[in-house]
């Protein structure tokens, strides 16, 4: 089997998983999402110490491969990836913003989300870096297998990880899917009938099998999933965490121009505008380098 067809598996899952109707109906799957996603960096961090710490464990080298130029342009890619990881922070802010009192829940929403990325995403990257030096993968758990395909790991191990991963992120697709579902069911649903009568059912069945089946579509065709992180923090998440608020800040609250506060948010709003802006460059270069070496539907 190839990529593309593990591919569209998922996507037939997603697709079921689609028709949740509401976000709110979603609060379960985030709990779910959650404890899978501890689990499954729990299982990368560990694979990383006992592969790391074997006589099976590969040779390491921790210098920076490339020339001074692909070294600068990586540090840019990486920072991107880094503020999409960071960026899932956005979905508690939003909801915290449902009810009162959003100072107090968006503050403990937003300090459980950042303490869990960097328990999970650093606790990964720094057994993983150490285990693999530069030779660490962009997803970690592909290390687990040796040149030939023999795995490094215990397989009822390396399953179990597979798995985790594969729940959490049919949980997590779920949950981003439902901004663009909302949009669709604003332009086609009709408020007016009820949420479970022919003429919303059909209409919301209609659009969330088609955005899906694109999305699916679009992954096949173009498996570029670590760069594509890093044109989306640079495009999105960067402006929207990072630079966005403190304009809006400034913008609101009018702090005095001779206190520290106007131009702390000043200097933050360029300096993290500039980043945006060479990070997308170096996502841009990124996928055109790495489509030198790929093609549609490839088996990567």
């Amino acid at each position: 089997m190839k990529l593309y067809h593990f591919v569209i598996i998922f996507g037939g899952l997603l697709l079921i998983l689609a028709q949740i109707p509401s976000f709110h109906s979603l609060r379960h799957i985030n709990l779910i999402s959650f404890a899978l996603c501890l689990a499954y960096s729990t299982c990368a961090t560990a694979g990383s110490i006992y592969v790391g710490s074997s006589s099976k464990a590969p040779p390491k080298d921790y210098s920076v491969k490339g020339d001074t130029v692909n070294r600068v342009f990586g540090v840019f890619t990486a920072i991107a990836i880094i503020a999409t990881t960071f960026g899932n922070g956005i979905i508690p802010e939003i909801q915290a913003t449902i009810a009162p009192p959003v100072k107090g829940k968006m503050f403990k929403g937003l300090s459980l989300c950042y303490t869990m990325v960097v328990v999970t995403f650093f606790g990964v990257g720094i057994s993983g870096y150490w285990a693999f030096g530069n030779n660490a993968g962009g997803i970690i758990i592909n290390n687990f297998r040796d040149d030939s395909g023999n795995s490094l790991v215990p397989k009822w191990f390396l399953l179990m990880t597979n798995v985790f991963i594969l729940l959490q992120l049919s949980a997590v697709s779920v949950v981003y899917l439902q901004p663009t579902n909302e949009l669709l069911e604003r332009n086609f649903s009709d408020p007016k009938s009820a949420e479970l009568s022919a003429r919303n059912v059909i209409p919301r069945l209609i659009s969330r099998t088609l955005s899906v089946v694109l999305a699916v579509t679009i992954a096949a065709m173009l498996p570029f999933f670590g760069d594509i992180n890093a044109l989306i923090g640079a495009f999105g998440f960067m402006p929207l965490d990072f630079t966005l608020p403190v304009i809006f800040f400034n913008l609101t609250f009018r702090p005095s121009k001779r206190g520290p506060v106007f131009w702390l948010n000043a200097t933050v709003a360029v300096v993290f505008s500039t980043l945006a802006v060479i990070a997308a460059i170096a996502a841009i270069r990124q996928i055109v380098l790495d489509a030198k070496t790929y093609r549609l539907f490839a088996n990567v």
